[in-house]
Parts: C-alpha cells; structure tokens; sequence
C-alpha cells in the first residue's frame, strides 16, 4: 500500500511508451490495453477511499513518500492526503469513461496507437500534478500533460483542429511560462522548490514583494489552463476541434488539474492565502464574471461542441466563486460542483462526439428529429443537460443549491443571484440543444437520417456510464458520503499552510 501512489503515473507513462512501440503492429493492443489501465487506475483510487486517508472525526491523514529514500527537502517526495484523493478518483473515472468511447469513435483516425500513447501520457501528467509535493515536478508534469493534449487537439490533422491545436499551443506555452518563472523566484527567495518547506519558509519570513510577484504569475498561469476570463482566448476553439474524447478530457478534468487544482493547492497550501480577503475576493470576482459571461456567450452558439465549450468557462465560475467565499460550505460546495462537471460536461462532449459521428456535422440547424434515431444518446444528453442546469434530482442540482446556500450565509446574496441566474440561462442554453438535436424536425439529408445512426456499443456503455453517475452523484449529499470525501478535501485547503505543513511531517 506504500508504493501504491507511484503506480498512477508509473503505470500510465509505462504503457504508453509501450504502444508506440506497439503503435503499426498491435492497434488492438493499445486500445484494449488502455481501457485495463485507467479501470485499474480508477479501481486503485477508490481503494484509496479506505486505506487511511480518512476518518470519523474528520482530522486529515497524509501520506507521505521520499523518492528514492532521499531526506527532504533535497529529495522529491509524493503528498497524498484526501484531496489528492478526491481529484485522482475524478481525473481517472473520467479517463476510463473517456478511453472505453474511444476504442469505436477513433475507427475512423489512422496511428490509434499514438493516440492511445498520448492520452496515457496525459493522465500520468495529471495524475503527478495531484501527486507532487515539489514545484518544479509540478511544472514537469504539467507540461507533460500540456504537450500531449496539443497534439491531441491537433489528432485530425485538418485545417480547423491545426488552427485551434496552434493557439491553444500558444496561450499555454504563455501559461507555462509564467509558472516556470513564478516557480524560479520562489526558489530564490526561500532556496528550495519542495512546497512544505517553501510553506514553512513563507510562514517564518511572511510575504514580500518577490513573493507576491511570483504568486501573481502562478495565478495569472493556471487561470490561463483553467480558461477563466479573462484567460479564456483559447478554449471555444480547442475544444470543439478535437476529436470528442479530447474534447470530454479538456473540458471534464485538464482545466480543472491543469488549472483549478493547481492554483487552490498553492494559493491556499503553499502562500496560505485561505484567509487572505484580496485573494478570496478575487476569486469571487473572477468566478462570477466567468460565470455570466461563458453562459451568455453559450447561448449564441449554434456549433454543439463551441457551446458546449463557453459552458466549461461558466461551470468552472461556479467552482472558483463557490471557494472565493472562504467558508467551509463554500469550498464544499466548490468541490462538489467541479466532481459534478466533470461527470456531466464529459457526458455531453461524448453525445455531441455520437451526434457528429451519425450525421456529419455539428450544427444544431442541421440536426432535428434524432430522439426516435439514436435513443442511448437521446436519453442521456437529456440527463446531462439536465444536470448542468441544475435540474432536481440530478447532481447538479445540489452542487449548485450549496453555492446558493453558502453565498447567502457569507453574507454575499449579489454571488447567489448570479448563480441563479447562470442556471436560468444554462436551462435555456441546453433546452435549444434537446430541441434543436432530437426533438424538432428533421433537417438532415433523408438518406442520412434514414441509415442507421445508433452509437457503437462502448460509445453508448460510456454515455450511460456518465448518466448513471449523474444520478449517483446526487446521493454524496448523504452525511456519510458528504464526511466520507467531501469535507475532507475541503479541510485540506482550508488548514491551509499549517496542514499542509504538518501533512509533510515538518
């Protein structure tokens, strides 16, 4: 159980240096083989849920790992506390849902195997970001994740996912280098790049204006990976021009590693910002911007996939708002909500990758009357539209009635309201989509819609899969599972440095 941690990247990275060798002789191989590893990664998370890492009382328990037996803060070490937990169980789900789909929806792409290789390299880069106690694996890892969903976007290979793969290459080399610099002063101003000691040193020493500067270049990075406005330039063209699968990974789990993940941990683990009323107001500042715009500008789009897309910008506004109230129903509330988009928004990029496949655009007015055509598909886009909105009983529903809640007891209705009204205009947004794709009439081409448009089977296992948990989800409102792995998590941010710290064992 001590090593386990190391497999959730030694494992993914492993494999798939395997397929490109595998890459013209065994696609079968990397197909089947990859669905193996994220079930297992996923299966090992949640084995996670009960090794320790939590207990009845709510107090936080870590896990700590020096790499090679080399004493900190010299040597790498890998932090796991519930957290860590939290975000693996999300980030590996969504991987195996995601990789099932992929083994019918990547027939049609020529070196699957170099996909499959990719999207492993993707998931061990995330998977090391959760993991990482140090700041320059951090930036390794998450540059590992960054270039392999480049060239993912770019997989087709067509003018559009060429165009959108190159600015999204653009805006994150920017991003990227902003948090390697941030990362350098950091490093020399307290002499050491382990995140605990760093902590201790900011702690002892308190912040000053290097410090302060390298904080606002990390946030100024991870805001640009996590497509918050105004960072936002690069995602409505990524994710409609990837390949569907990609498009569910970026949207369902990249920006929320890449992006949300990393800014919380070193915001409020590292510079202990929790408490800190500028850096929480600009969360909420930032959330409820993002909030309302992404929805408006979704409500415009007639591409599936682009719509989709500006709805991310909105839910991740929810998320960071939610944990810019600085309460503990808030963080709670946050992190509910980012476990619920990434089950239904990953849903949604896989309905519109069967709709696409099916009718050969992504243009609802050239969709209409596919309810009756493509059931699976129907049903469960309906879920996930359903959710997002926050539609009772469905998961969203509570995730974002908690926003609501804890904006009103912060002392912040202003915050609530613009939840309630970015839910309004979500329902109108995904009401178009049911409308205008199943439930309108046909405005395909006769031959097309008279073929045969039923999804492959993994495509519909994996949609039905993210439906059920759309449902499940909604029972982690339940005390157990509310103690289990929401609360936890939040603690953990919200102890700050101090946790932190003594999770280390400094």
């Amino acid at each position: 159980m001590s090593n386990l941690p190391v497999l959730f990247v030694i494992l993914p990275l492993g494999f798939g240096f395997l397929y490109i060798l595998l890459a013209r002789r065994r696609p079968f191989v990397s197909e089947m083989g990859s669905v193996a590893v994220t079930l297992t990664l996923f299966m090992l998370s949640l084995i996670l849920i009960g090794a320790g890492y939590f207990d009845g009382q709510q107090v936080i328990r870590s896990f700590n790992l020096n790499m090679g037996g080399w004493a900190l803060p010299m040597g790498i070490n890998i932090y796991l506390d519930s957290l860590t937990v939290l975000m693996l169980i999300i980030v590996n789900m969504i991987s195996f849902t995601v990789i099932l789909y992929s083994v019918n929806y990547m027939k049609k792409y020529s070196s699957r195997s170099y996909f499959y290789a990719l999207i492993l390299f993707m998931l061990a880069g995330m998977n090391g970001i959760l993991l990482t106690g140090d700041l320059f694996n951090l930036y390794v890892f998450l540059e590992l994740a960054s270039v392999s969903s480049y060239i993912l976007v770019s997989f087709g290979v067509e003018a559009e996912e060429l165009e959108a793969a190159f600015k999204y290459l653009v805006m994150g080399a920017i991003a990227s280098a902003l948090i390697l610099l941030g990362v350098i002063i950091i490093y020399l101003v307290s002499g050491t790049l382990n995140i605990a000691y760093a902590a201790q040193f900011i702690q002892e020493y308190g912040m000053n204006r290097a410090l302060y500067f390298a904080f606002s270049l990390l946030l100024m990075g991870f805001s640009l990976k996590a497509a918050l406005i105004p960072f936002h330039a690069w995602l409505p063209d990524a994710h409609p021009s990837a390949p569907a699968p990609i498009s569910a990974m970026l949207s369902g789990v990249v920006i929320k590693v890449l992006g949300v993940y990393a800014l919380l941990r070193v915001g409020f683990n590292l510079f202990d910002l929790g408490n800190d009323p500028y850096f929480l107001n600009l969360l909420l500042v930032v959330g409820g911007i993002s909030l309302i715009i992404g929805v408006l500008l979704a409500l415009y789009q007639w591409d599936i996939k682009r719509l989709f897309a500006y709805h991310s910008i909105s839910q991740m506004g929810y998320v960071v708002m939610a944990i810019g109230l600085g309460t503990g129903l808030g963080m709670v509330a946050g992190l509910f909500h980012l476990f619920n988009h990434a089950v239904f928004k990953s849903l949604l990029f896989l309905n519109s990758g069967a709709l696409e496949t099916a009718t050969g655009t992504r243009s609802l007015k050239k969709m209409g009357g596919l309810a009756r055509k493509m059931p699976v598909t129907a049903v469960t886009s309906m879920i996930g539209s359903l959710s997002i909105s926050g539609i009772p009983p469905f998961n969203g529903f509570w995730s974002k009635l908690m926003i609501i809640f804890a904006a009103v007891l912060a002392g912040q209705p202003f915050y609530a309201l613009l939840a309630v009204i970015g839910s309004v205009l979500t329902l109108a947004s995904f009401m178009k989509v049911q409308r205008y794709a199943f439930w309108d009439k046909c405005r395909l081409d006769k031959k097309i819609y008279e073929s045969d448009l039923t999804a492959p089977i993994f495509m519909r296992v994996s949609m039905l899969i993210l439906a059920v948990f759309c449902i499940f989800l909604s029972f982690l409102i339940l005390p157990g599972i509310y103690r289990l792995i929401l609360s936890p998590a939040s603690l953990d941010l919200l102890q700050g440095a101090a946790g932190y710290i003594g999770g280390v064992g400094l």
